[in-house]
């Protein structure tokens, strides 16, 4: 049997606003996988904490604050760091397109701006992301 995969919806940063990350987070979870979400103003820290203790195969973050390039390196430096670099980073928010190549040449895996449909990350991780063990 098949261990469902396991997603960290995670909001790093300042901004308060979470609406995409929990409709993220309910899609995932309608679509049958194993989701935890972080909450609001979260460190770099506390989302890579999460990520191992929760034992995740994805980390998915959710930024609108504009730090997006410092947030997911920071992020992927800790995962390195602590030895958790085969979880895949996603993420998504407002991510002005010249980012965007930046960021995946630092590790991030896909990037889902505004208006995508959830059906197209729900996809993207079944044929991208592997559960990491049974």
């Amino acid at each position: 049997m098949e261990r469902k995969l396991r997603i960290l919806v995670a909001k790093p940063g300042l901004d308060g606003h979470d609406r995409g990350a929990k409709i993220i987070a309910r899609a995932l979870r309608d679509a049958g996988f194993e989701v935890i979400y972080t909450g609001l103003h979260q460190t770099p820290e506390m989302v890579v904490n999460a990520a191992i203790q929760e034992d995740v195969d994805c980390v998915s973050l959710s930024i609108l604050s504009g730090a997006h390039n410092h947030l997911f390196a920071e992020v992927l430096r800790l995962l390195k760091k602590n030895g958790c670099a085969d979880k895949v980073v996603i993420g998504g928010g407002i991510i002005p397109p010249d980012d965007i190549p930046g960021l995946k040449k630092k590790g991030v895996k896909a990037l889902f701006t505004p208006g995508t449909d959830t059906r197209d990350v729900v996809d993207w991780i079944r044929k991208n992301v592997k559960p990491r063990r049974l």
